[in-house]
């Protein structure tokens, strides 16, 4: 395979070996790189949905699977990948995962039907999960002393924001020029650049004593992600008291209760269950699913309600999302700068708190709500949106062994996606369901419960960041860590 070809053609340091201040730099640059295309593919996307709708001819639950296809395989695999860069090499991993993900980018673009372009983003996916979590592990092998560590940490979360935030507007500037397809093109170059720079200049590492791969774990993971999604999604043309519902439900249910105890039992687990005694990263990973099914189930409404009900070009809707996309880019550093010199606490508490007011703002949504309250309510949920990403990423991260790093990096990324896919599924299928009519037509009063259950998810960021970052809080993740470190 030319990757590996090139890989070796290189010398290979020690991950323990020191790098120089610029080669650090170039490093966090090519792995935030990385980052930037598989956080804005989550998001540019949607700006497109009501041209794929048109040319794919695709019901508003194909639209669902459009975006879902790409995070459920993400959530399932984060783990996988994770362990595999600290088997077979990180850097090696990171490369394969950029060659996937770039060659289902132009599979995307050249898909003709809705199951190609589904499929494509689920290939897509596969490449994407050895990226996020595998460039974390990167970045804390890369940055070993803490106050270091934690800044790039904070760049790095203030990324995924960032690229999230302005898929909506590059997507509707892509999609109004030159087509939906134009999306996934610019992936294309950004993937191979940070293929070559990857093989340039970020050193090769593996763990130690890298983990056991967990077969029954991982396919339980997939089991539960795929059944809960699929009975969602589904829901609204089989009925919520269906019988594919009712079945969905009770696969998933079982999944989960089989893949608790089943962890706890392995001495090395795909999720290690016991990573949640430590109310700083149990909150993070809910703080986690809460803020991004809020902005992944905005997104999908949004894009919907401003093309197909008030009649906007995808480029005015994508351009109407600027306020969310300049708050988010404007706040995301400045929450890192604030976790890494004072702690999570208050950019989680500004998130909560604009979060639900963004929400509360839309709960009374018309055809003719003025523009000033859309674009206050784009406002708020961009400040609530660039300050939550760093505090998590870092909260997930911090107190944990060095050794473990890269596991609780990626179930904080896992929580992000199963955020993102639980966004898409319960709002978009409560607010389908609801609809009565015309879509252009029954959106708007039918969006209603979308935006209460996402005021609600700015609520629960509110509490959880009141209670997981306290005194008791920081003493129960020294008792995990002090539990999780070898002996």
């Amino acid at each position: 395979m030319p990757i590996t070809t090139s890989v070796t053609a290189l010398p290979t340091r020690d991950a323990s070996a020191p790098l120089s201040h610029r080669r650090k730099l170039g490093v966090l640059g090519i792995c935030c790189l990385s980052l930037f295309i598989v956080g804005l593919d989550n998001t540019i996307v949607n700006v497109a949905l009501p041209s794929m709708r048109r040319d794919l001819h695709a019901s508003v639950s194909g639209l669902q699977w459009i975006i879902d296809a790409y995070t459920v395989v993400l959530a399932s695999l984060l783990m996988l990948a994770g362990s595999t860069g600290d088997r077979i090499g990180r850097r090696r991993t990171f490369q394969t995962g950029l060659v996937l993900f770039t060659l289902g980018s132009l599979l995307c673009s050249l898909s003709g039907s809705l199951g190609w372009l589904v499929a494509a983003r689920a290939l897509q996916a596969v490449g994407g999960s050895m990226l996020n979590p595998v460039a974390m592990s990167i970045i804390t092998n890369t940055f070993t002393e803490p106050r270091e560590r934690a800044r790039a940490i904070g760049v790095w979360g203030g990324v995924v924001g960032i690229s999230m935030a302005l898929g909506p507007l590059v997507g509707g500037a892509l999609v109004g020029s030159v087509g939906w397809r134009a999306i996934f093109w610019i992936n294309i170059p950004v993937g191979l650049a940070a293929l070559l720079l990857a093989a340039l200049f970020v050193p090769e590492s593996r763990a130690p004593r890298p983990r056991r791969v967990d077969p029954v774990g991982q396919l339980l993971v997939i089991t539960l992600l795929v059944a809960l999604t699929y009975g969602l999604i589904g829901a609204p043309a089989a009925g919520w008291a269906s019988a594919q519902s009712a079945a969905c439900g009770a696969v998933a249910l079982a999944a989960l209760a089989c893949l608790v105890p089943y962890e706890l039992r392995r001495a090395e687990p795909l999720i290690n269950p016991r990573f949640f005694r430590s109310a700083p990263f149990a909150g993070a990973t809910v703080i986690a699913v809460c803020s991004f099914s809020a902005l992944a189930g905005f997104l999908f409404l949004n894009t919907l309600y401003l093309q197909e009900v008030r009649h906007c070009s995808a480029l005015h809707a994508g351009l109407l999302t600027l306020p969310l996309a300049v708050l988010t880019v404007v706040c995301a550093p400045i929450s890192g700068r604030i976790v890494a010199t004072a702690g999570p606490r208050v950019p989680l508490l500004i998130a909560g708190a604009a979060t639900t007011a963004g929400g509360l703002a839309l709960t009374g949504l018309s055809a003719h709500t003025p523009l000033w309250q859309l674009l206050g309510a784009y406002a708020l949920l961009g400040l609530g949106f660039g300050m939550v990403n760093a505090p998590v990423t870092n909260t997930a991260v911090a107190g944990m062994p060095r050794t473990q790093a890269g596991v609780a990096a990626a179930v904080a990324s896992t929580s992000r996606q199963v955020g993102q896919s639980l966004g898409v599924a319960v709002i978009g299928s409560l607010v389908t369901s609801a609809v009565r009519g015309p879509l252009g037509t029954g959106l708007p009063q039918a969006s209603h419960i979308g935006w209460w259950i996402v005021t609600a998810c700015g609520v629960a960021v509110l509490l959880l960041g009141m209670l997981t970052t306290g005194r008791w809080a920081r003493r129960t993740a020294e008792q995990t860590a002090a539990r999780l470190a070898p002996s």
